[in-house]
């Protein structure tokens, strides 16, 4: 076996550990980084995101009159989270990110020419818990692609780039500890299957979660509010984010926490002609705010589930149901207005940062979006009346279950209620939408109170739809200098656990679940920790 010899070793090279490796050339360090993937798709999972980040006092926040606090921010965090105390590790990890978004998350990508868009979005609100107080999600002006490229970019022309060294195709499957103290890396080259041993000072796992490459491994640690497992889980995470670190350091006394804290989502198709042996990866569409949500009978949630308002929620009361999936029926005129995907592949306009396009797509409708998945998706059924819908749900789904008397009660009363006007509003959901439109942010996205049934705005349209999951929101408990931390809360000596690896920070920074945003953001906040304590500076 071939031994080398690094002075630092990163374990991945998606978003979290290239921030790492950014910090540690700033400061003149030399890395080595390990990626399982091949050269193209450096940058991991981010690369493909809608490029969201949450930030507290930018001057998107202030142009538009919006008034934010790390303090307000901290209070959100915590009773979102459902944290049951402050001085967790988690919990610790939620107030840093609070005092420090702009400073260490924000500045940090607009040096690097990262821009975002002028209005800033307010998703998870909450239903039953109170959530954002109030707008925070900041889109990244060419979505997570951009992001992504900009700062590999700077990476691989960084003026220190001789001290950098990349391994792609090569996987990490131990990490070797000795007295405290990490030694190094058993790695394996996939392309020649030679096995190397590394030794280095320090080592950054950047590894990713558990919730991509093994939905075994997910399901073993399945929340107990979310009821069992759904038969068609569906995968929306990276396909090397397989947990391989968490079970090594696991045998190792270095146990992960929280791994039953899991971020899934509610509205997830399978990927349209996916890769061989990737059936059951996973597209997760961003449902409009006027569409119904009705399960898999056709009747509608109660209260109504009213999509930017709290995931968490919705997937825990689709897994509540028998069949433990969704469908989400709107028209045509809904759709080409507010359905979106979370993804960079499918949201061109904003991924390409063509000004024309996006204005043209807010003005008149994302038509292309709604063709291609209806092109691409056989989930997508079409029809122009609800007769026909109905027939065609029953037809996809083949057990015949969605009853046609049901759906029709439920969309006529919905409907009826709109042609009383306004000040008659009594449903949850026309509640909600009324007061998302009063939001200059929201109301550029939402119809105006748009019946479903209108014949002028169809053809009708139903999507069904799978829990998919995402993120893990517990990990490798760490301190606040990125280290990682023993049973006994005893420290590592020169390990450290970054982005998901990490729970996103502390093996749980989010609690029960996220204010949304959080997550590339604590990639490049535990990723510059780390490198930062490495470096012997403070950020």
């Amino acid at each position: 076996m071939n031994v080398l010899n690094y002075e630092n070793v990163i374990i991945g090279g998606g978003l979290a550990g290239i921030s790492a490796a950014i910090e540690l050339l700033d400061n003149n360090k030399k890395v080595l980084i390990i990626e399982r993937d091949v050269e193209e798709n450096l940058g991991g999972l981010a690369k493909k995101s809608f490029g969201g980040i949450l930030f507290s006092g930018t001057p998107q926040q202030k142009k538009a009159g919006i008034q934010d606090s790390t303090t307000l921010l901290y209070e959100d965090w915590m009773r979102y989270g459902n944290f049951n105390e402050t001085t967790s590790l988690g919990a610790q990890w939620a107030k840093f990110y609070s005092e420090h978004s702009i400073s260490v998350i924000y500045d940090w990508l607009v040096a690097k020419k990262v821009d975002f868009l002028p209005v800033v979005n307010w998703p998870e609100r909450g239903m039953d818990v109170k959530g954002n107080s109030v707008p925070r999600w900041h889109i990244t002006w060419g979505t997570g692609y951009d992001l992504t490229h900009k700062v590999t970019s700077y990476l691989l022309n960084h003026p220190n780039k001789e001290h950098l060294e990349i391994k792609f195709q090569h996987k990490v499957d131990a990490i070797m500890i000795a007295n405290q103290k990490a030694k190094g890396v058993e790695v394996i080259d996939e392309i020649t299957n030679e096995r190397l041993s590394i030794t280095s000072e320090n080592i950054i796992i950047a590894s990713g979660g558990i919730m991509g490459g093994d939905l075994k491994l997910v399901k073993n640690h399945w929340p107990s509010k979310f009821h069992t497992p759904p038969d068609h889980l569906l995968n929306g995470s990276h396909n090397y984010a397989d947990g391989t670190i968490h079970l090594d350091l696991d045998h190792k006394g270095i146990p992960s926490t929280h791994l039953d804290k899991q971020w899934h989502y509610a509205a997830g198709i399978p990927t349209p002609h996916p890769e061989e042996g990737k059936y059951r990866d996973g597209l997760s569409l961003v449902p409009p705010r006027s569409a119904i949500w009705v399960d898999a009978t056709g009747k509608r949630f109660t209260p109504p589930l009213v999509a930017y308002t709290d995931t968490s929620y919705f997937v825990e009361h689709i897994l509540n149901t028998k069949e433990q999936y969704s469908w989400s029926i709107m028209n045509w005129k809904i759709a080409i207005k507010e359905l979106a995907v979370s993804g960079s592949e499918y949201m061109t306009a904003f991924r390409n940062r063509n000004k024309f396009r996006l204005i043209k797509d807010v003005l008149f409708g994302n038509k292309s979006l709604v063709n291609r998945l209806i092109e691409e998706s056989d989930h997508f059924v079409i029809a122009d009346t609800l007769d026909d819908l109905v027939q065609k749900m029953n037809q996809q789904d083949k057990n015949n279950i969605v009853d046609f008397e049901i759906l029709k009660r439920d969309l006529k009363a919905y409907d009826d209620e709109i042609d009383r006007g306004k000040k008659y509003f009594n449903d949850e959901q026309l509640r909600r939408l009324v007061n998302f439109r009063l939001y200059r942010g929201d109301k550029i996205r939402t119809s105006k109170f748009q019946k479903i049934l209108d014949p002028k705005a169809g053809p009708l349209i139903a999507v069904k739809q799978y829990i998919l999951s995402r993120k893990s929101l517990g990990g490798i408990p760490t301190n606040l200098n990125s280290q990682v931390m023993d049973k006994d809360g005893d420290i590592i000596s020169g390990l450290y656990a970054v982005g998901e690896s990490a729970g996103f920070g502390g093996g749980g920074i989010h609690g029960s679940r996220s204010l949304e945003g959080t997550f590339l953001g604590s990639c490049i906040l535990t990723g510059r920790v780390a490198g930062a304590h490495i470096a012997g500076i403070k950020l």
